[in-house]
């Protein structure tokens, strides 16, 4: 009877958003609204809108998943003649960016499958020592470093089984003992801010990259995004820690385990094994081709986009004698929902583009932000996609709506683009509120030790210093790279 009804419901919402994005469609926008400034809403441009609006409904209420309703806006783009089908398609699924997503799993996968993930984990737990506060910093730091590379969800996956044996061990009351609070919303939070700091680290960023090369022409390499992201990510670790302590102070000061215990339960770990060595021969050998790319395209004389260093590294994997992890083995790893949402989202978002939608909303919504100093304006950008982030469940639908507004609204202002797209890249995947704005926070969540509110009332308190920080953060980096 519950299933039916949740069906009912379902079926309902699909044809509201039916309705409004029909609606929307066929209503007629009054001339002085149609033109303002040098932005004007064509008839184009107003059906993407509407489509926009129909998966905007969908996203919200999860009525569909989230890559099937990416999916159906492109059918109906096309549909509607917003442009062709093939033109629809080919600006997402041509996209070299769904290259580098796929790769960036394939190294999570291995990382994972190897244990080099866990190991990587063991060692700084065995650094921490067993006093409960250092230990809830060892998981942030953790997670804040892992997930510079590897998307943030595989770094919480990996981080919620360790922190739940530690619970277990020390048998903790879950939903009742802060300590188990505060370290399961620490495999999270750790996660998700490390994941600003470089392209791979949250689904947000190559999208990003990918919207600003396609209609900015701006080419954003893997060290452009490090050096902002890395000291945002890495100034957010501390406020973070204290965040999580003053809300969750840890009923216990140590574990009944001794620093030493701890020691040597990392020294009892076996030697790194083949596969480890490969994996992390390969993983250091993507990060350097990523951070050193720009001297290649030199040296080659060619162009060398962040996709084709993991593209290359990713396949020696599967090299005859060089992994006994096969394709099967690492398949189930990877998120193909994921990549379809990717690549639909930026075929939705070109469409939001190229129509004129998106230079029509940003001068309706934030045509007067031209006017104030552009701290202020990387203040409410920020603090506004934060405030978004409630209403939209997926880090990558909230980018695919707010980066080409933002592309848009910079080049009517004459200001340059990065200085609009990158604080709201950086901020898309900051979901500190809601555990379901991400799968990164839904991970610790299942473990059962904190509850929606527990994270919500620390998750404003963070969002409000998180928006400051970051702000400031991109600002001074921004002057100094003259950006700003």
């Amino acid at each position: 009877m519950k299933e039916s009804l949740v069906v009912k419901k379902n079926i309902l919402y699909i044809v509201l958003a039916l309705l409004i994005a029909l609606i929307f469609m066929n209503i007629t926008i009054p001339e002085s609204m149609a033109h303002v400034g040098d932005a004007t809403l064509t008839k184009a441009g107003q059906t993407a809108m509407a489509v926009l609006l129909f998966a905007l409904v969908l996203w919200m209420t999860e009525a569909l998943p989230f890559h099937i309703t990416g999916l159906l806006g492109i059918a109906m783009m096309a549909l509607f003649k917003v442009d062709t089908f093939k033109v629809i398609v080919k600006s997402g699924f041509g996209n070299d960016i769904i290259i580098f997503f796929i790769g960036v799993l394939i190294l999570s996968a291995y990382i994972t499958r190897s244990g080099l993930g866990k190991r990587i984990s063991m060692f700084i737990l065995s650094k921490t020592g067993n006093h409960t506060y250092f230990i809830i910093l060892g998981f942030l730091m953790v997670g804040v470093i892992l997930s510079m590379w590897i998307t943030n969800m595989a770094v919480a996956a990996m981080l919620m089984p360790l922190g739940r044996s530690i619970l277990e061990e020390e048998k903790v009351t879950p939903l009742k003992s802060n300590f188990g609070k505060a370290l399961m919303i620490a495999c999270a939070w750790g996660s998700i801010v490390g994941g600003i700091g470089t392209p791979a680290g949250a689904g947000p960023n190559p999208l990003a990259v990918g919207f600003l090369r396609e209609m900015a022409g701006i080419h954003v390499s893997f060290m452009d995004w490090m050096i902002f992201g890395i000291p945002s990510a890495f100034l957010l670790l501390l406020p973070t820690w204290g965040i999580i302590l003053l809300f969750f102070k840890p009923e216990m000061k140590r574990l009944s385990k001794s620093k030493e215990q701890l020691k040597d339960e990392y020294q009892a770990l076996p030697k790194m094994d083949r596969e480890e060595k490969i994996t992390v021969t390969i993983f250091v050998l993507t990060a350097v081709l990523w951070v050193t790319s720009s001297l290649f395209e030199k040296w080659l004389g060619m162009s060398i986009p962040i996709s084709m260093p993991v593209l290359i590294t990713s396949a020696l994997f599967f090299f005859p004698g060089v992994s006994k992890i096969k394709w099967k083995d690492i398949e189930p790893d990877i998120s193909w929902s994921g990549i379809i949402l990717v690549v639909s989202g930026i075929s939705l978002g070109m469409m939001l583009y190229n129509s004129g939608a998106a230079q029509w909303l940003s001068v309706v919504l934030l045509g007067n932000i031209g006017s104030v100093h552009p701290f202020i304006q990387i203040l409410a950008i920020v603090f506004i996609i934060s405030m978004l982030k409630i209403v939209f469940s997926s880090n990558t639908v909230t980018a695919t709506i707010i980066i080409p507004i933002m592309i848009a609204l910079a080049e009517s202002l004459g200001i340059n683009p990065l200085a609009m797209a990158l604080p709201a890249a950086l901020t898309s995947s900051l979901a500190f509120i809601l555990v379901t704005s991400t799968p990164t926070n839904v991970i610790p969540y299942s473990a059962g030790y904190f509850s929606i509110k527990d994270m919500a009332k620390a998750g404003v308190v963070l969002t409000i210093i998180s928006t400051i920080i970051i702000a400031t953060s991109i600002y001074v980096i921004g002057r100094f790279v003259q950006i700003y």
